[in-house]
């Protein structure tokens, strides 16, 4: 009897220090988790990214765009595909013959943008009643016809076969018609929107517009955010969160109260979203008061679907693997910004690999949920939820506060980026402020919060801005350029982009500042000038232009400069809204 309670005794111990052991390591790997979340992809899209590996090791590196892979869709069952796959026979290296991929594609696969369907959105006139009163010139007036009778051609809906089959396709079964941003990008991307929704209703186009924030909705009582782009592999990070001011614009427009009512409970989620988990950070000043501001952090830490080539290829020196993981992560948080890719994101602006976004409280996405709150406020007072507004408004001042102490640099005359240090990767709660810890380099992103109202309607806070921005450098012949240096980066310098452009312009014209009105206006002739020298050029509207000179088109990054182009066109559309063109001003370069 002894001898058996001894064994019990032991067995009892053994097994209490297993379960220890155990539970201690689900805890461990659970605190890993919350630490460093990872959204699981899909099959589809797993296997995709190994049939892009195939297909690079085929083609080789010469014009290869691995986006053009994930986008493809099957004929048949994943199983099937996949064992048809596996069949083929390889070299060495992995690689297939060009003739046996493309007979394999052919067989099994539907082509990129297939699961698409052309559509004229059914408020599109060719030249709607009262468009763009402002303009004078036949010859501006023209072009705008032209710019405007581009939303027909970017204009999509989704097939019946994606909701009938959605797990054969990566794209996302939305359900009203799409604007896309073009060429490559065949989806709908999340910050592009705004643009398109600000062009759109320039052309008069209030229910596409009103089907776009639809569909962003849609994403949002899906996935509980909205994704990057409409795309599977997009699941796992968001953009930068402006669907609270498409529907605020569309509100102005439309007095639309019921639009507002439906919407409300998809802000209120995205702000949530926000404002926990890994994008919540949270810094203590010097009296301790502690400030809530947010950064970007995708759930994800793996080369990025539509772009694993590049990254597996931008990683392969790193040989640590919880380094090189989070490196993919940083390239996907980058992504999350819409700033991809610029040395504004890099420790080391030499050293791609020095990549750490999720290290860095960024102005401008903290200006945007400003802008959020400050539009929940505003909305939710429309349909009498005011309890709701007042919360809002409150917590749009603890942010403005927040910027305040974290972002606004006095000697520079501008709001710069936080850096939170090397720990920031850790699940650290408070981080204490230090001064030496912003980003004195000067970017665009900089100005961004002159955007909004509470910082716009401060005349003296505008005037030295304004004293800043002239001698920042950013200003160039053909627009403002991203950042001050050039990197090869399409987010830095010379390049200029449309929503840069417009932030910077309407912020200028919001704060009723005579002097700020010239320069914005000066700023947009600028942009209008060289979209119409580069439009007379190509016939094409552009992603991105270089800004050093007239009609020049940008350059730089992952991929060849797109053409089409959504938030592009929704720019030229709104400067020509604001300001107009007389008969006696030059449109040519000067």
């Amino acid at each position: 009897m002894e001898v058996f309670l001894s064994y019990n005794l032991i067995f009892y111990s053994l097994f209490s220090c297993f379960l220890f052991f155990f539970v201690s390591s689900m805890a461990v790997t659970e605190a890993s988790s919350q630490c460093s979340p990872v959204k699981p992809t899909t099959p589809l899209v797993t296997f995709l990214d190994r049939l892009q590996e195939t297909a690079f090791k085929t083609y080789g590196n010469s014009d290869f765009d691995p986006k053009l892979y994930v986008d493809l869709s099957l004929k048949f069952n994943l199983s099937d595909t996949e064992e048809a796959f596996k069949k083929l026979p390889r070299s060495e290296n992995g690689s297939v013959s060009v003739e046996i991929l493309e007979g394999f594609m052919g067989e099994y696969m539907r082509g990129a943008g297939e699961d698409l369907v052309e559509v004229v959105p059914e408020d599109y006139v060719p030249e709607p009643t009262g468009f763009l009163p402002k303009v004078e010139s036949p010859e501006v007036r023209a072009w705008a016809l032209e710019v405007h009778s581009l939303w027909k051609n970017l204009s999509r809906k989704v097939s019946n076969g994606v909701r009938d089959r959605p797990d054969l396709h990566t794209l996302l079964p939305l359900p009203n018609p799409v604007v896309i941003p073009g060429s490559r990008f065949r989806e709908v991307y999340y910050w592009d929107s705004y643009w398109v929704i600000r062009g759109l209703l320039a052309s008069k186009m209030h229910e596409t517009a009103k089907a776009i924030v639809a569909n962003l909705i849609s994403l949002i009582d899906e996935y509980g955010y909205v994704l990057n782009g409409a795309r599977a592999y997009y699941s796992n990070r968001s953009q930068p969160p402006l669907l609270s001011s498409m529907i605020y614009e569309i509100y102005k427009r439309t007095g639309d109260k019921e639009m507002v009512r439906k919407s409300l409970p998809a802000l209120l989620k995205e702000h949530q979203f926000w404002n926990s988990g890994k994008h919540k950070m949270t810094i203590q000043d010097d009296q301790a008061c502690n400030h809530t501001l947010s950064r970007y952090y995708a759930m994800w830490d793996k080369p990025r679907p539509e772009s694993s080539t590049n990254d597996k290829e931008s990683a392969s020196k790193i040989l640590d693997a919880s380094e090189k993981q989070q490196f993919y992560r940083e390239l996907a948080s980058t992504a999350e910004s819409g700033w991809d890719f610029s040395t504004r994101w890099m420790r080391n602006s030499s050293d791609f690999t020095t990549l750490a976004t999720t290290s860095i409280l960024p102005v401008d996405l903290n200006a945007f949920i400003l802008k959020m709150e400050l539009d929940i406020a505003s909305l939710a007072k429309v349909i009498g939820e005011n309890t709701i507004s007042e919360r809002f408004v409150e917590a749009s001042q603890g942010r403005k506060k927040a910027m305040d102490s974290v972002f606004w640099n006095a000697k520079m005359g501008q709001w710069v980026d936080y850096w939170l240090g090397d720990n920031s990767t850790s699940c650290k709660e408070v981080h204490k402020l230090e001064a030496s810890n912003q980003n004195e380099n000067v970017f665009a992103s900089n100005f961004v919060p002159l955007w909004i109202e509470l910082f716009n309607s401060d005349a003296s806070v505008v005037e030295k801005v304004m004293e800043s921005f002239q001698s920042s450098g950013l200003l160039c012949s053909a627009g403002i350029a991203t950042s001050l240096t050039n990197s090869g980066q399409q987010w830095d310098f010379p390049n200029g982009w449309a929503p840069i452009q417009h932030m910077i312009v309407e912020g200028l014209v919001r704060s009723g500042l005579k002097e700020a009105r010239l320069m914005a206006e000066d700023i947009a002739m600028r942009w209008i000038r060289t979209n119409y020298a580069a439009y007379k050029n190509t016939s094409t509207m552009l992603e991105k232009y270089d800004v050093e000179e007239c009609g020049k088109i940008g350059g730089g990054g992952e991929y060849i400069p797109q053409t089409g182009f959504g938030w592009t066109n929704g720019v030229v559309l709104a400067f020509l809204e604001e300001f107009g063109w007389t008969k006696d001003q030059k449109l040519d370069c000067q």
